[in-house]
């Protein structure tokens, strides 16, 4: 049992921002930057594919009204959503969560390195076809 399912439960209190009969969202303990947060699925997956589509409807819906509160509240003048998947992709809790980390003028929040490559058109091709297929 994940800790998020023992907040879920109530066994664990949190700062709580939201809550309705799918989604939970939280305050984070160990914020990167003030106001982050978290938004959570009640249904217990560990990748956010494994979601039902009314979850993953519900959790789309949570992150704009947490977004929006949050920037309203804190003054933040930007925010990343992050959301990982599989220890590999730095997942710590394995249960779907989304972050809603914001960004201030004086730098906290989550810092990224993007180290882009470039395309193989021709193997991008075959890819898009093979994924579209199942889409």
């Amino acid at each position: 049992m994940s800790i998020f399912t023992r907040i879920i439960n109530g066994e664990i209190s949190c700062h709580r921002l939201l809550e309705n009969d799918l989604v939970i969202a939280f305050l984070d303990i160990h914020p990167l930057a003030f106001g982050h947060a978290l938004v959570v699925p009640k249904e217990a997956k560990v990748h956010l594919h494994e979601l039902s589509p009314q979850s993953a409807a519900a959790v789309g819906a949570a992150l704009v009204r947490v977004a929006a509160a949050i920037v309203a509240e804190t003054g933040a003048t930007a925010y990343n959503i992050l959301q990982n998947n599989g220890a590999r992709a730095h997942q710590e809790v394995m249960h779907v969560h989304f972050h809603v980390i914001p960004k201030y003028e004086d730098g906290l929040g989550l810092e990224i390195e993007w180290r882009a490559g470039s395309i193989d058109h021709a193997a991008a091709a075959a890819l898009a076809t093979k994924i579209s297929a199942r889409v």
